[in-house]
């Protein structure tokens, strides 16, 4: 079994254990083919792509233009702690040993636009390069031809040691759109989060991101490796809703409480006033 999540925008630089292990991107020389083709790519035509602002473009058009290989520790970090948006605020990163990240590298992995699929402890350098971006190759017009193939091909080889060949898809649909479903060994089940609310049930952007980084978290600590452990999943009072459900996508939900939404944001402002958002 297998979980995937989105990367972030928002990355964490600051310093981590020497002695956590590390490890290189698997799908590396196309990888690099990417990164040649964000170096070429001027600052204009990255605020375009993108639609972000001057100063972004500027931030990243210098980002792909010092990435320094070979990838180190000293130069470099592992994927799992250096993205930092929502979804890692729910995985919680920096509270997970060694010895889990070691039993999570064939077991979670995050989709990523630069370096197509990362496990936890793979080295990144700081980028930005959302899969949705169209950027044309051999292959076809945007990422999702770039990658598509060797992100699904790279699944399978994660998967094939596993008894459950499931992947469990915990990425918003940007990221999960690269993975082709009719070509996984085992499948696909989405995970989604609703609110239960007087006016219907209610999904919260926010809330869902983090939601499923502390399913993915969840799925560690409990070391799940079966689709009917998928169920148990019980943290935040969610539970599974078989109403919601369909057979590809699977839902929990709870019932919204006042002041709840409330905590949430203002413990979001008070973490992102830490990281730099990019």
């Amino acid at each position: 079994m297998l979980a995937v999540l989105s990367p972030a925008k928002k990355l964490d630089f600051s310093p981590v254990s020497a002695d956590l292990p590390f490890t290189e991107p698997a799908l590396w020389r196309e990888s690099e083919r990417m990164m040649t083709k964000a170096k070429n790519l001027s600052r204009r035509k990255l605020r375009a792509l993108m639609h972000i602002s001057a100063e972004l473009a500027e931030l990243n058009w210098q980002r792909h233009n010092s990435f320094e290989t070979p990838f180190t520790p000293a130069n470099a970090k592992q994927a799992a702690l250096t993205f930092a948006g929502d979804v890692s605020w729910g995985l919680d990163p920096h509270t997970v040993d060694a010895d889990a990240w070691l039993w999570a590298q064939d077991r979670l992995a995050l989709l990523s636009g630069m370096f197509g699929i990362l496990r936890p402890l793979d080295l990144i350098q700081a980028y930005r390069l959302e899969m949705g971006t169209p950027i044309p190759s051999r292959r076809g017009k945007n990422l999702y031809d770039y990658w598509g193939a060797s992100v699904t091909k790279r699944v399978n080889e994660l998967t094939e040691p596993h008894a459950d060949r499931t992947v469990v898809n915990l990425a918003s649909n940007e990221y999960s759109s690269v993975l082709r479903p009719k070509q996984l060994a085992g499948g696909m089940i989405t995970i989604a989060f609703k609110e239960l609310r007087p006016d219907g049930p209610k999904m919260i952007g926010v809330v869902a991101k983090r939601s499923r980084g502390k399913f993915a978290r969840w799925m560690l600590d409990q070391r799940v490796e079966t689709r009917v452990q998928l169920k148990d999943f019980d943290v935040d009072d969610y539970a599974f809703d078989p109403s919601l459900s369909s057979e590809g996508t699977w839902t929990f939900s709870r019932v919204d409480e006042p002041g709840r939404m409330k905590a949430e944001f203002q413990a979001r402002k008070q973490r992102d006033a830490a990281l730099v958002t990019g």
